[in-house]
Parts: C-alpha cells; structure tokens; sequence
C-alpha cells in the first residue's frame, strides 16, 4: 500500500509529547492513530499496549506495575475499552511529571476514552486525527479524497469497488461491534436505519421530530442516537453561532457525516459519476471542505449562523487572530448573494470567503474574497492577507 506522509499530525504530536505528561490522541476508528504514534514513538524508548488483544490485557493486571516510570515513552491503544486505568494513569503522573510518559490512543470523545472524569488537568494535552489531509495527499487528488473520504484504507484502496467494499464493511463492523465497545447498547439495525436517514439530512438542521416519527422511535431516544454517533467521532454536529441582533435566529446544530467516504456510502454512491448528478452534491462538498477547514483550524470556535428570515453562514471560525465566514458552494464561477452581505454585517465578520471548486482567487465585494478550496486548504498561509 501506498505510504502517504502526515506531516502536520506528526509535528503536532511531537510537539504534544514534548511538552505534557500525558497525550491523548482521539479520532474515528482506522483514521492511523496506531501508525501515527509508532512513527513518532519509534525513535525514542517506548512500550505499547493494545486494549483490544487479550495479551496486552494481561499485562496490564497489574497496572502499577507494568506502567511504572522506566523512562520510556508508554503508548496505551484503543484506551476507551479500559476506562478504570485512567485513575492508575493520575497516580503514576502525580509522581513524575516529565514529558512524553503517555501517549493514549482513542477512538471515541475525551470523555468516553475516560479522561473527562479524571484529574488530570494541566498534565494532559489533547491532538485529534481525523482522515488524511488534502495537503497530505495533493491537489490533483481533491477529488479522489472527497468521493472516497480521508480514512487511510479506504482513500488508498487500488480500485473504486475495493474502496467501497472496505466503507460498506467499516460501516458494518462499526453498528454490530464498535458501538457496543463503547458502552452503547443499540440495536445494529436500528442504528444503520438512523445512521442512513442521517446521511439524507447530513448539512441541514437537526430536527429530531421528524427523523424519530421516520422511524417509529421517541425523540428522545434519537437524540441519545445522534450523542453517541458523535461521541464515537463519526458525526459532527455544528452549533448555531448567536449574534447579538434583533432578528430571530436558528437555535438549532446542523449535522454532517464526518467522512465524506462514509457518507456517500450510506447514501448509496460507488462512483464520481453517481456523486456528480446526487442530490446531496452541494451538501457533500460543503461536509468536506468544512472538516478540511476543521483540521486546520482545530481551536477556531466553528459554529453556524441562521436567521428564520433566511440569511445563513455555511461556517464561522476564528483564525489568525480575526473572525471569518465561509460560504462553501460546489461551483467554478462564485458570486454574491444578498445574505452574504447581510452575515458580514450582522456578524461583524472581518471577511467572508466564498469557497469555490475551481482554481483562482478573485475578490467579490468588500470583505468578500473567492478562494478555490485547493488553494484555501493547502497554501502556507491563504487568509493572511485578507
């Protein structure tokens, strides 16, 4: 299999183990968190444990033990499946602080792997990896990345039939295993009825009525579902940014399949063709191009802005120390509209980008710039100027 560099995760975890006690790495299942920490760990004295082989459970019977400070580099896997360890890991560090003594590896949310609980605040840093980077991979392969998604198997796989055998078989394996793993006792059936009707709404607001009356459960029970899809990191649900204005606005997130790949399985599409005339093309770009933004903004404060009179922002984020919009539009020949206008205003926004398919970069109006997503996702530097 083609080996493809993560160069922007491997120095954001260097740079975490240099400087906490405890790292905790997080992201969706089979995104290359093992691969990653092995890549950085590799050069230094290191242990691992992986939480899913029996052997490595063994080992761990006696916790003190078996993680007590040898100056290695200790790299627990798949942490949420041990969540009692977590108060063995606060005693080992209370005793020796220095730098790079974990590293845990999780594949849901902070608090499902078990850190949320624990007093460990000061000592734990947080790196999230999601699928590959466009810069990751190459412009030439924005396509490719957005029909087949970011995770390494899947964007890898030789052809467009393995791909989707490897999605269709993620997704399986996800509902009848990984979800129990992580302490949900939800029917597999049932949640691939919810995890489906999720991808028909994915990039519209929530609206829990509807899809629980869809499939004959109670609202809040499908809330409990839509919590747990994005406590194992598959689901994002964007919050409704509040400005303060008289107009009434939209309180509720709007929600996205986190994987572009994944969703367009769940949605039925095999190929480019298929994705071009789906109805859920305009929807499935913005997804993507919203997740890109979110790996390279990690800490930007992502919301969404809504009024019931119609004016929208697709996203609202904070970034080189000033607060943009972006409006994400599946086209080569951009333009203005009047509620774009009227967010710039409303929202005080420094400036509003408008991210385009196409190549070139060309202003609109004032403080409203086109930028085509390859150049706004991959360029050193594409909002320093405006």
């Amino acid at each position: 299999m083609e080996l493809v560099g993560r160069p922007t995760d491997v120095d954001a975890l260097r740079r975490a183990v240099a400087r906490a006690p405890v790292t905790l790495v997080t992201g969706p299942r089979q995104a290359g968190k093992s691969t990653l920490a092995r890549q950085v760990i590799a050069s230094s004295p290191s242990a691992f444990f992986d939480l899913e082989d029996y052997r490595d459970l063994g080992r761990l019977a006696e916790p003190m033990l078996a993680l007590r400070d040898t100056g290695e580099t200790i790299v627990i896997d798949e942490a949420q499946h041990k969540p009692d360890l977590f108060p063995t890991l606060r005693v080992l560090v209370d005793e020796n602080r220095r730098p790079g003594r974990f590293v845990i590896l999780g594949s849901a949310s902070p608090d499902l792997v078990g850190l949320g609980s624990e007093s460990l605040a000061g000592h734990v840093t947080f790196v999230e990896l999601s699928g590959f980077r466009l810069g990751d991979v190459g412009t030439d392969r924005l396509d490719t990345l957005w029909l087949r998604g970011g995770l390494p198997e899947s964007f890898l796989a030789p052809s467009e039939a393995d791909s989707n055998h490897w999605r269709d078989n993620y997704i399986s394996t996800f509902l009848e295993r990984d979800l129990a793993g992580l302490g949900f006792g939800f029917p597999a059936t049932t949640m691939r009825r919810f995890w489906t009707m999720l991808a028909h709404y994915h990039g519209q607001r929530w609206n829990g009525t509807e899809i629980a009356r869809s499939i004959d459960v109670s609202e809040s029970t499908v809330r409990r579902y839509i919590d747990a899809l994005t406590d194992a990191l598959v689901v994002r649900q964007l919050p409704p940014w509040f400005a303060n204005i008289k107009k009434r606005q939209v309180k509720a997130p709007k929600v996205y399949i986190r994987d572009s790949g994944l969703l367009h399985r769940l949605l039925g599409i095999g190929g480019m063709l298929e994705l071009e005339r789906h109805p859920k093309l305009g929807a499935g770009w913005e997804g993507m191009v919203i997740e890109q933004l979110l790996n390279r903004y990690p800490r930007g404060y992502p919301s969404y802005w809504g009024t019931h009179g119609g004016a929208e922002l697709d996203l609202r984020l904070e970034a080189e120390g000033k607060v943009f919009g972006f409006e994400i539009k599946r086209t080569e020949m951009p333009s203005t509209s009047k509620s774009m206008h009227i967010a710039v205003a409303d929202l005080n926004l420094d400036h509003l980008v408008v991210v385009h398919a196409g190549r070139h970069r060309f202003p609109l109006a004032e403080r409203i710039t086109a930028i085509g997503a390859a150049e706004l996702l991959t360029a050193e530097d594409p909002l320093g100027d405006l």
